[in-house]
């Protein structure tokens, strides 16, 4: 071998060992546990505009800075935008993050994701809203069927168990709503049979369409004198309907989720009371599962987070104990 083909090959070789440990401290660098490093949690909420997935997102730094791990927040702004979900999913996928919380904004469509996750070996908790899967670590969120039936018995002792009511629900294939409405549907029934439901529809998932098709509602059936909506968006939509037909206050209504208006609703006498879920507990107790599942743990694979029934006799109380959840 002559000078100049020696030269080239040790050049070649050297290059070859060059690349190798970059691209392994690129490699070790994107999980961010090199040297130590904190374990990187990804969560993605239904949607980062709403009010209360920000309480979800507050509990979720709270357990990262109890734990010292990182915590990605990344998700669609609105929650019928699942493509975008979707993709956020499979960015903290490129990303390498150690585990994922996941609220998925649709039962069907966050099945391949979930099951992406489950394939890469990678920690998956689900909160708030289930999937048509079970492939996942652990299930944290409120018993949301209970939680409309405790709507539904708000309403109907309101009511007196007689009346016609409006059923505002939110958007197609979200399990935690679907529930809400199946739970309130259900014990209406059962133990309301003097209560009929006039209508019930979903609304585009905005507080502007929810005041719409509340608003539409209202005018079809003027003879309704009872309200019930299973969401935080829809409550507070439906709310500003009754209020610009100026039947707050006639009509009996009862929210799901809070908001300062709807707790401001309560005071003034306006809302019968609101089934207020703990978000800042939901976002908390999923990353804390996911660090469980890291360091090797057991954690239940269902996880149920209390819902509470707020009204004007126990809301000062709230306002002390749950003001995060309430909005406030």
């Amino acid at each position: 071998m002559n000078k100049s083909n020696l030269f080239f090959t040790v050049l070649l070789a050297v290059s070859a060992v060059l690349f190798t440990l970059g691209v392994i401290k690129k490699v070790r660098h994107s999980r961010g546990n090199a040297a130590g490093g904190k374990k990187v949690i990804a969560v993605i909420p239904k949607g980062t505009i709403n009010m209360w997935w920000d309480v979800v997102r507050q509990g979720a730094v709270q357990a990262g800075e109890k734990y010292g791990v990182e915590i990605r927040w990344n998700g669609p702004e609105v929650e019928t935008d699942r493509e975008k979900q979707i993709q956020a999913v499979r960015d903290a996928l490129v990303q390498n993050v150690d585990a994922v919380v996941l609220g998925p904004n649709d039962f069907k469509a966050l099945v391949r994701p979930i099951e992406e996750v489950h394939e890469k070996g990678i920690p998956c908790v689900i909160i708030d809203s289930a999937a048509d899967t079970d492939i996942y670590d652990a299930f944290a969120a409120t018993d949301n069927i209970a939680g409309g039936a405790d709507a539904a018995r708000l309403l109907g002792n309101a009511l007196g168990g007689q009346g016609s009511v409006l059923l505002i629900k939110y958007v197609p294939n979200s399990a935690s709503t679907d529930g809400r409405a199946q739970g309130f549907r259900e014990t209406l029934q059962k133990e309301f049979p003097g209560i009929t439901i006039l209508a019930e529809d979903y609304t585009d998932g905005t507080v502007e369409g929810a005041r719409q098709k509340t608003g539409d509602l209202l005018t079809r059936f003027p003879e309704t004198n009872g309200v019930f909506a299973v969401n935080q968006p829809s409550a507070v939509g439906a709310y500003k309907a009754i209020q610009a037909q100026g039947k707050a206050g006639t009509i009996k209504y009862v929210g799901f989720d809070s908001d300062s208006l709807l707790v401001q609703a309560i005071e003034d006498g306006s809302c019968v009371g609101l089934i207020v879920q703990d978000p800042l507990q939901i976002g908390f107790i999923g990353v804390e599962t996911a660090v469980k599942l890291l360091n090797g743990e057991t954690p239940p694979r269902d996880i149920p987070v209390p819902s509470m029934v707020v009204t004007i006799e126990n809301l000062a109380e709230k306002k002390q104990t749950h003001a995060a959840a309430l909005g406030l």
